[in-house]
Parts: C-alpha cells; structure tokens; sequence
C-alpha cells in the first residue's frame, strides 16, 4: 500500500457492505460470500461472534477461506475486532467498536489499512475521525436480531444529524436494514449500508444482496 484509502474510494466500498459469520448464515458462509458477491456487495467483513462461534483455529481458516475469496472478486476483507487476525491474514482492514481497543492504537498497528470504528453520537464520530478512521459505521439505523449486544435504536435521523454538524467521512448505516430501508438510510446521508441477516438469512442470498445494492445505488 503507497497511502491510506481515498475517501471517494472507500464511499463506493461502502455501498453494500456484508457483515458476517458463521452464526449468522443459514448456509455455508463462503457459499453466502461468494453469492453475496455476484449479487453487488462491495465489502466483506468477518465477524464471528455470539453463542455457538467457532474459536481457535476452526475460526481463522473460516477467515481465511473468506478472504481468498474476497481476494479472487476483488472486494476488500474487513475483520471485526481482532487486530492480531487481521495481521496475521493480511486483511484488508479492521473494524472496532466503541468498546474495543482504541482507534488510534488500532491505527497505529494496522498502518495503513482501512480502519472503520463504530460511532453512536457526533462526539464519538469526531474522535474516530481524529484517531484515524477511515470511514465510521452508525447504528444501529432500525431493530436488529443480529447482534446481543446492540446499542440503542438511533434512526436515520442521527446520519442526518452527524452530516449537518459537519462530518464529512465516509459513512455506512448498520442494523436491521433491508432493501426496503436502505433508500431511507442513503438519503439520510450514509454512503452505503451494511447488512447481515438481510442477506445470510435470505432464500435467496444473490437476489436479495442484488435487491439491497439496486437501492444503496440511487445515489
């Protein structure tokens, strides 16, 4: 890498953003990645928390099976969380919540790959931005059954808030999106959205990844 992402780059990795694990999918995760893919989505990332999470090495050739396929389409692989796997994969990039290490030390180890960081106020917006983020993820937008441990509902109307107080960064929406919510959280002011029971957890994973980027596209 010769510098950090481009803003205008990372807004179009944005726009239909996969966010997934093995507790998540109702199928084989590589199958939902791979289909996810053909379907538009623009990023992947690596998530596997919950009850039942594979650990130990199970998990990281998980990741690694995902990774090279991420390699083989193109679309950049993100890991949730876990800095040293994301090293150790030569993952594109590491997303961290308000609870996890902090931004500036994450950007620091990761150099200059994309660092993404949840963001619930304008506050913790500003300082992700301040400590290195690349872009930040806000939500969750609507009621999601995919994450325990989720924050309160925050609506679109925080995107729209976070952009009249002056944030400029890359933005993605996450939580309890679909197809039909993802025009909503756009014109709210999000770049892209993330999703992840909306396609692992669809009949049909392309179709319904297809249907999501078909909306996070009217911009």
């Amino acid at each position: 890498m010769t510098g950090r992402i481009a803003p205008e780059m990372m807004r179009q990795h944005l726009r239909m953003y996969l966010v997934l694990g093995s507790v998540n999918c109702i199928a084989e995760p590589e199958w939902v990645v791979q289909e996810a893919m053909v379907g538009g989505a623009t990023m992947v990332q690596f998530r596997e928390k919950g009850r039942a999470a594979l650990t130990g090495e199970p998990r990281i050739q998980l990741a690694r099976r995902i990774r090279n396929l991420c390699r083989q389409a193109g679309v950049p692989f993100i890991v949730n969380d876990d800095v040293g796997l994301a090293l150790k994969l030569n993952a594109d990039g590491v997303h961290i919540g308000q609870d996890d290490e902090s931004a500036a030390s994450v950007r620091e180890r990761i150099g200059k790959r994309i660092l993404g960081v949840s963001a619930h106020t304008i506050e913790e917006a500003r300082r992700a931005i301040h400590h290195g983020a690349d872009y930040i993820g806000v939500g969750p937008i609507y009621p999601t059954v995919s994450k325990e441990d989720a924050k309160p509902v925050q609506g679109p109307g925080l995107l729209r808030a976070m952009r009249a107080a002056g944030i400029d960064m890359p933005i993605v929406g996450i939580g309890g999106i679909t197809a039909e919510k993802a025009e909503e959280v756009v014109g709210a002011g999000a770049d892209g959205v993330a999703v992840i029971s909306a396609v692992t957890a669809a009949g049909s994973v392309r179709d319904a990844a297809a249907s999501i980027r078909a909306k996070a596209d009217v911009i």
